[in-house]
């Protein structure tokens, strides 16, 4: 991954477990933490190995057809899961709902929230790949661990991206800087292919400090407590032929799916 670099006014310290702590302490003192390949192995039990085996159903994805502004460069599907939490350190249980329509408040998502968005779904090789539930499930007691309040359950959304830079430019979060509406958010490095661009930037939701970097190593993670940062991820330019970025992003939410 490239170097951080903290935006903080001059006689204000910088956030300082950017690279460095545990996850759950880095979660607890601000908000975020961006995990190496190796140290995301570490938290999920589920190596870089993975990707030679999920990569092909990013090749598959569906056109994203509610892009409010004109453009055709978002490849997407959309999965919807309930873990219900075992306790006593023990993995919780992970169950696949029926496909529903993905929906946010336009407090949230002012350019393409209010409306029910159906996507395609994940295709169930992936689903049912037995590293995919240990994904979900590892992350997901991770964040009850620090959640602020107990969790007997979280409502997950899995969301497999593809952004296209082939006709000139994509934009990973068209919306801008954001929070999702949820507890906890997963921004997970699949593959970057021949582009420029597509800087991450985390800010406090209350407050001054800021950090930006360019997630560039596969398997690479930014877990995100929503409730206290908001971020975004800078437009991607074409830097040689068939340019994209391919993340998985996953949301937990304890009260129950967003809906209208």
């Amino acid at each position: 991954m490239a170097a951080v670099t903290a935006e903080d006014p001059p006689d204000d310290p910088p956030w300082t477990w950017a690279l460095s702590g545990s996850a759950d302490r880095r979660l607890r003192e601000q908000g975020f933490a961006l995990l190496s390949p190796v140290r995301f192995t570490a938290e999920t039990g589920v190596d870089a190995g993975v990707l030679a085996d999920w990569r092909p159903f990013w090749d598959r994805l569906a056109e994203d057809r509610y892009l409010r502004d004109g453009g055709r460069y978002r490849r997407r599907r959309h999965g919807c899961f309930v873990q219900t939490l075992a306790g006593n350190g023990a993995a919780g249980a992970l169950n696949q709902v029926p496909h529903r329509a993905h929906w946010q408040s336009t407090d949230y998502n002012a350019l393409h929230g209010g409306i029910d968005r159906w996507f395609e779904p994940i295709e169930p090789e992936l689903i049912t790949d037995p590293r995919w539930a240990q994904l979900l499930t590892r992350l997901g007691d991770r964040f009850a661990a620090v959640s602020s309040r107990p969790v007997e359950r979280w409502y997950i959304e899995a969301h497999p991206f593809r952004i296209d830079a082939a006709d000139g430019v994509g934009r990973p979060t068209p919306e801008g800087a954001h929070r999702d509406g949820v507890d906890f958010v997963a921004v997970i490095l699949i593959e970057r292919h021949a582009v420029r661009g597509g800087e991450t930037r985390v800010f406090e939701a209350e407050g001054p400090h800021g950090m930006r970097f360019v997630i560039d190593a596969p398997w690479s993670a930014l877990l995100l407590d929503d409730a206290r940062v908001i971020h975004e991820t800078t437009p991607i330019q074409p830097d040689g032929e068939h340019p994209y970025r391919d993340t998985l992003v996953l949301t937990w939410r304890r009260d129950g799916f967003q809906a209208a």
